[in-house]
This record gives C-alpha cells, structure tokens and sequence, in this order.
C-alpha cells in the first residue's frame, strides 16, 4: 500500500485528503478513490488539469508513496490580456 494526498483550493475553501492505494495505481484512480469529486461538482475529471509537487501531469501517471496530487483551477482571466488590459489604463 502507498500513501499519496489529494489536494484542490478554492478562495473559500481548501481540501487536502488523504489515500491510501494499492500500487502501480494512476493520479485519476487515486483522485477518484478520494471522493473530492463528489464533494466539488465543478471538477469533472475528464477535464483536470493536475500536477505532482506543482510538476504538470497526466491523469495516467503512475503515483508514487508520498505524491502530493494538485488539482488546478482554470484560470478567470488571461495574464497577457489582463497586463495589456493593465497598460491601457495607464
């Protein structure tokens, strides 16, 4: 068995869970495993964009013991376009 953390934030509330896996097991099994998705209805994990230690990877990644599992929010706004947006202003 390994051990790996699942971990999503948003502005209003953060999460950081706990798993416990059989090995060669991948991030979307262990993300799945977690039941964050049950308890966020805005993530579908067909459409997640993870990493590993803030490294970017794919849901088939193989995890290993100790893995921190980031799941990432999209972001609001383009930086270029909102520092362009920025420079106008001034």
């Amino acid at each position: 068995m390994i051990n790996v953390e699942i971990v999503y934030a948003k502005p209003e509330k953060q999460m950081l869970l706990t798993v416990s896996l059989s090995t060669n097991r991948t991030v979307a099994e262990a993300i799945v495993q977690s039941g964050i998705l049950s308890q966020f209805s805005e993530l579908k994990l067909e459409t997640l964009h993870v990493g590993i230690f803030s490294m970017p990877c794919a849901l088939d990644r193989s995890v290993k013991n100790g893995d921190r599992i980031e799941i990432y929010r999209p972001l609001q706004h383009d930086p270029k376009e909102a520092r362009r947006q920025r420079a106008i202003k001034k």
